[in-house]
């Protein structure tokens, strides 16, 4: 059974910076991808960041490029979302969430994804 765990979450002023992890397990081989999602209150999920695993190459969102990073730790299997220069349009719950094995996705919508973590909380105050 896979399960993704996401920590990290919290609330910091404007122009600050947390680190999101998300430590999955469960997997036999590493999915395609896996990737960032939030959703603020009223709105639609969005994803944010992507990565894929074969290369990790990167993908972001325009909302967030130039801000955020996505990386994965191999060896820890780990997927980390660093975000700088935080602004207040960045609160909302952030999710971690990876398609099943041997599946292809994008990882930047979420009816491309079949694990979800429970999501952390990200509060940024201007």
């Amino acid at each position: 059974q896979v399960q993704l765990v996401e920590s990290g979450g919290g609330s910091v002023q404007a122009g600050g910076s947390l680190r999101l992890s998300c430590v999955a397990s469960g997997y036999t081989s590493n999915p395609n991808c896996m990737g960032w999602f939030r959703q603020a209150p009223g709105k639609e999920r969005e994803g944010v960041a992507a990565l894929y695993t074969v290369d990790h190459s990167t993908y972001y969102s325009d909302s967030v490029k130039g801000r955020f990073t996505i990386s994965l730790d191999d060896a820890k299997n780990t997927l980390y979302l660093q975000m700088n220069s935080l602004k207040p349009e960045d609160t909302a719950m952030y999710y971690c969430a990876a398609p099943r094995q041997n599946y292809y996705s994008t990882c930047r919508k979420s009816d491309g994804m079949d694990y979800w973590g429970k999501g952390t909380l990200v509060t940024i105050s201007s």
